[in-house]
Parts: structure tokens; sequence; C-alpha cells
């Protein structure tokens, strides 16, 4: 971690800032300057321009330089070329202003050696000072609580939008913007910042700073790429520890495949699984859609923390109710059936052609009888299997709709659960929508698809948070990792199958009992001692793949066998190139046949230490079925992992095969973990494939452990 993510008090004089400098307040009043000059016409502190040309502007009073400003301004914002902002950046420092945002472009993001030499100065006086730097190549932020529009976004200061629970973090001042229009529907954010370049303060740091911000109870992240894992992580903490839901929108999320590795476990790894585990282990929601960032963060504003597993939805239309059902499956939303006591109210009030059952459909009819529509929803949201109730909106044609957002606010208010209305009409601003989006009760959301996604994303997460905690990263290690240390010590950059598995059964994880021997006789004998059949492989830190090469050879039932197997093996190590370092042959017994699954760890550049786990044997590259997590993980966590993969199915057994041992299996995967966060200094990857599983058994009989340069 280059430097831990900054505290509230530490951004305070920047985000919430009591007095402001614009440096550069110009008379064009198109200029950014000028432009943000109207969007501070509303902030509640001090307002100070920079003009040695003017006295006042725009009704501000302007002073020659910074250090003419009757104070020391809490924040300068810097509307000014490239060439003249170190020097004042110099100047702010120096003054003790509390924090500046850069406008100027033209540094590190043009590749330029000497424009990045100049971003890592201004980077340097902000490690040196208490000055916190955005930017450059910034749109800046905006306070909306203070209205201390710190932006040349345009038309903020104009348009006043609500003030809202959201806050908008994005690297990208133009998506950020993008977002923040919301407030042009009804909605409303309590905070916008971008980060630009992020030669200081980043988006981490703004996620840090809102997990203590009272007004603020959902963060949204816009993020094109994170360089500092444990950052992102430490913000996340502390916002999961503040209550506070972060909404996750990484842009490049491609899964183009992993750098090549030596190991299996490096090709099962896509370019986004150590993202994806990072947002699993933080109850960080990611969406994959811009379009649902707000929604769901709205969604998660109103709703709070649900208090059961299932939805209920209710709809005026078959079709729609059909639709709900489609969409839930998709997302994986479980829509239980309703309690007796919930029944009887539907019965009593869906008419005969309707469906009294969850989705419940109420029929047009409902337009003659308003009052069953009322009392079928109060009945559902009060019904303790469902955490939320969807409201289907076929269409909104009817100008008395706007009523019907005040009946789903009473009623949701009263259950203490949310009320989502998915808004189905193409009639995106008919009546209501407005009132829907603004409403403190009811969730709006623009198709079902999406509705379930976020619930489904909200249950998740509830899942996630509530269970146990794995140990923290950097907590105190396994009790085995010094003598598995002395063991890596011990060995080369590639360690041999024999010095890889001593390794892990260090950490307990059960290991095939092995022979090294140098010659055909010693293999039988060694082969005699453990009893046949056995296995011989060739023992060397050279060959990753060794059924590949033809140094493996199975299922040998006698001496003579075990004879014609050395033989085969020293001549087809013979052939390799370049020519391998051969410490022996191992000599292991035939582990009888199971289901072949891999475990394995990598070292991810931006996370550190992941553990993965997917179908091992011949089946790791054909199927590419795999699950990961950051290291280390608990036995839940790990039993969530195998529950993941595609081919689960054989784990509990399939079709007359014998399942796994998943508690023993599990069990080897925490260990592996502790041992990827434990050695993380020394490991790169490890590579634990197969390990043969069945009833009441779970043994790696082949390991690879790779140690960083």
């Amino acid at each position: 971690m280059s430097r831990p993510v900054y505290t509230h008090a530490e951004l305070r004089r920047l985000i919430d800032p009591a007095s402001v400098a614009i440096v550069g307040l110009s008379r064009n009043e198109k200029s950014f300057g000028a432009r943000t000059a109207a969007n501070l016409s509303g902030f509640t502190g001090r307002t100070w321009g920079v003009n040695p040309n003017a006295a006042e502007l725009y009704g501000i009073p302007c002073f020659s330089g910074l250090s003419a400003l009757p104070g020391v301004p809490d924040c300068a914002v810097l509307a000014v070329p490239v060439d003249a902002v170190l020097p004042l950046v110099e100047e702010c420092a120096a003054l003790g202003v509390g924090g500046c945002v850069i406008y100027a472009s033209g540094f590190a993001e043009t590749g330029l050696a000497d424009r990045i030499d100049l971003q890592n100065r201004l980077a340097a006086i902000a490690r040196g000072s208490q000055l916190r730097i955005v930017g450059p190549n910034c749109i800046g932020l905006i306070n909306n609580i203070s209205r201390a529009g710190l932006s040349f976004a345009s038309g903020y200061g104009a348009r006043r939008p609500a003030t809202g629970p959201v806050a908008i973090v994005s690297q990208s001042g133009g998506l950020g913007q993008a977002l923040a229009q919301v407030a042009e529907r009804g909605g409303s954010y309590s905070h916008f910042m971008a980060a630009g370049n992020s030669c200081d303060v980043d988006v981490c740091d703004y996620v840090s700073y809102l997990a203590d911000d009272p007004g603020c109870t959902v963060i949204t992240c816009i993020a094109e790429g994170l360089k500092d894992g444990e950052r992102l992580l430490q913000a996340g903490e502390r916002a999961l520890a503040a209550g506070k839901p972060v909404v996750m929108y990484k842009i490049a999320t491609g899964t183009a495949a992993a750098k090549a590795a030596l190991s299996h476990t490096g090709t099962l790894a896509g370019a986004n699984a150590a993202y994806e585990a990072a947002w699993r282990r933080l109850g960080i929601i990611q969406v994959d859609n811009i379009e649902d960032v707000y929604e769901t963060a709205a969604f998660l504003a109103k709703a709070g923390r649900p208090r059961a597993t299932g939805v209920a939805a209710v709809a005026a239309s078959g079709g729609a109710c059909v639709i709900t059902l489609d969409k839930a499956e998709a997302a994986g939303v479980p829509m239980p059936k309703p309690a007796p006591a919930t029944l009887a109210v539907l019965d009593a009030n869906v008419p005969d052609f309707g469906n009294p059952s969850n989705p419940c459909d109420i029929t047009a009819q409902v337009a003659t009888n308003p009052g069953s529509y009322g009392a079928c929803l109060e009945a559902m949201l009060a019904d303790p299997g469902y955490a939320a109730v969807l409201v289907m909106a076929p269409s909104i044609s009817d100008p008395g709709t706007p009523s019907n957002v005040a009946l789903f606010s009473g009623l949701a208010a009263k259950a203490g659960k949310p009320l989502c209305l998915s808004w189905m009409s193409e009639w995106k601003h008919g009546p209501g929508a407005a009132a829907a989006e603004a409403d403190p009760h009811v969730a709006l959301f623009r198709s079902t698809a999406g509705a379930y996604r976020t619930l489904a994303a909200w249950l998740e997460r509830e899942r996630r948070i509530t269970g146990p905690a794995p140990r923290p990263r950097g907590g105190s290690p396994n009790p085995a990792a010094a003598h598995a240390r002395a063991l890596l010590a011990a060995a080369g950059e590639r360690l041999t199958e024999r010095e890889a598995k001593a390794v892990l059964a260090a950490y307990g994880i059960p290991v095939a009992t092995d022979h090294v021997v140098q010659d055909a006789d010693a293999a039988v004998t060694a082969a005699d001692r453990l009893g046949y059949p056995v296995v011989l492989k060739l023992e060397t830190p050279d060959i990753a793949h060794k059924t590949e090469a033809g140094v493996v050879r199975l299922d040998l039932h006698d001496a003579t066998a075990v004879r014609g197997a050395f033989a085969a093996i020293m001549d087809a190590a013979g052939r390799v190139e370049p020519a391998p370092r051969i410490a022996g042959v191992l000599v292991q017994p035939m582990i009888a046949a199971g289901l072949e699954i891999v475990v394995g760890s990598q070292l991810d550049p931006t996370f550190g230490p992941m553990v993965v786990v997917g179908l091992g044997g011949v089946m790791v590259e054909l199927l590419h079925d795999s699950a990961a997590e950051l290291a280390p993980v608990n036995q839940q966590q790990a039993r969530d992992m195998l529950d993941r993969l595609k081919g689960a199915a054989l784990l509990r057994g399939f079709r007359g095969q014998a399942g796994a041992d998943i508690d023993r299996l599990a069990g080897i995967i925490v260990a592996l973990s502790e041992l990827a966060a434990d050695l993380s200094d020394l490991i790169a990857e490890i590579d634990v494939n197969p390990i043969i599983c069945g009833p009441g058994r779970a043994i790696a009989v082949d390991a690879l452990i790779v140690r960083r340069s």
C-alpha cells in the first residue's frame, strides 16, 4: 500500500470548506473560473477571487494573489493554464491551504516524460504537506449539502439539485456528471466527486471520506482502473463498518485470458476475478451497466437492510406476471408463496380470473375497486417472508396515477420495507415518475430485469456481510508459517513436487505419501514397501506439467512394470529441451479414482494473493470452471466457492456417482488460502492439481509452487 486512505478529517477542508478561492477568476463568462463562480452562487461559506486586474467579479471580491487574501482559504480552485499550476500549488502548501482543485490538463495523461515529471512534483508537494490535491485534469467536485460547487460543470449553480443520500464518485468527470444529471428527472445526491489524474486524492480517498460523512448513506463509484488494491480494501472496509453500501461500476472488465502462467491456476483466474473477489469481500455491489448505477444506489438508500430472503410481485396484467417470474428466475431471486394470512387477504380481494399467489395478478378490475389494490399490497408488505414488494406498471395513462405513489409510499413506510415500481411504460416521464423517483419509500426502476438484478444483489450482500468474517489480511499468521518459510528458504525458484507437498503438509493439507529414488532397484523396493499399485513421476523443478512431458506412469501393479516405467521416464526426460534438473523419481501409491479438483493461488498485481478452485485434472483447460476469492478465506467462503462452480453437482454426487466430502475439501481451500496469504512475500503461484476427492477423503497427489522473483 503506497499510503493509507485519507480520513474524513484529513479531507474536510477540501470537500467541506468554509472558504474558497477561485484562482484565475476571469471576466470571460465561459471560462472555467467564471463557471466555478456561478456554481458557488449558493455556497454557504466565503468566496474570494484571485485576479490582479479586478476588484470584484460576479459579486465576488478579487485580490492580486493568494497571499493577498483576507484569510487562508480552506480550498483553492486553480482555473489556470498548465504552466501556472506548479508555483501556485507550492504557494498553497506554504500558506497552509487545506486543499486545491486543479482543472488544467496536459500532465501525465499525455504520456510525455516531462509532463509525467510535472505531475509527480505535484504529488510530492502533497506528500510533504497538509495540502490535499484533486486532479490535475479533472472537472472538480460538488458538495451538494453546503452548495460548494468546486467544479466547472455547467449549470450546477442555476439548477440547485435536490440534496439526497446518494454520493457520486467517479474517476471520469464526464461520466460522473452524466450520473449527476439524474437530478433532471427528480433524483438527488449529496456529493459529486471526480478524481481526474489522481496525483494525490483518488476514488479510494473519496469513499473513505464518505464513509464518515453523515450526509451520505450510499456511495456510488465509477472506476476505470485501480492500481492499489490494498487502499481500495481499506476504503471499502470503512464503508462496510459504517453500514454504507457501495455500488461499483468498473470500466474495462474484459475477461481476456490471464497472462501466461506456469500453473493451471494461472489459466483459471480471469482478468477481472480479483476485482470481483474484492467486491464480494467488502459487500460492494457490482453493476455491469452505467444505467444501473443510480437506480441501484437509490434503492439501497430507501430500502435499508433486508429483513427476509424472498420478494413478492403484484401486477394488474397476467403478461406482466409472466415477465416478473422470468426475470426473478434469471436473477436468482426467491419468490416464495404467500403466508396463510397473506393468502386469505388475496383470496378476498382478487377476482376468480386473477391469481392470488406470488406473483399476484390482481387483474385490471382493480381500477373499479381501488381499495382491493391497497389491501393486497399491505398484506404482501406485512408478510414476514418478503423483504420487498415489486409493483409491475405496464401502462401509465391515468392522470390520477400520482396518487398511487402516495399509496405505495404510505404502505411501504408503515411496513418498514421498500416498494419497488417497475416502470414498464414507454412513457418514461409519465404521471408519477418524478414523484416515485423523489419518494423516500418507493424505488423506481426503468426495467424489470434491472429491478431483479438489484434485488438479487441486495439480498446477496446481506448474506455476505452477516456471515462469519475471514481472517483479516495481514493478521496473525497460521502457526505453521515459520516451518513453511524454512522449507521455502531451502528450495529454489520452482519447488519440486516433493518440496511443494512438504510445504502444503506443514499447513495440514493431506498429500500423497512418496519416496524419492535414484534407480530402478530402489523404485521396486519403495513400491514393495508402499504396496501395489503405484505411480512413478520424475522429481524435477523444471517441468511444470509432467503428464504432457511423458514423465509420469500410473497404475503399476508389479516390479516388472515399475522397472519398465522407471526406464521410460528417464528416457522421456532425456528428450526434454532444455535438459531438466533431475532429483530422482518419486514412487507414490496409486490413489483410487475420484472427482479431481484443482486448488491454487495466484498473486494478483492489484490485490495480492487470491485463492482459486476449479474442476481439476485434464478438465482445467477444457472447462475453465473456477471460482476465486481474495486470500485468506473462511470455511463458509470456501463452501460458497465450491457452490459457484458449474460442476458443483458433481461434488454433491451426480447420477449414482459418489460425491466429495465438501467440508474436508473446503478445509483444504481454507488452509491453502492461509498459506498464500501468510507467505505472499515469498510465493507467486501455488497449484495443487489434482486433489482426488471422494466420500470421506480428499488428498493432494501433485503440487507446484513458484517462488516470487
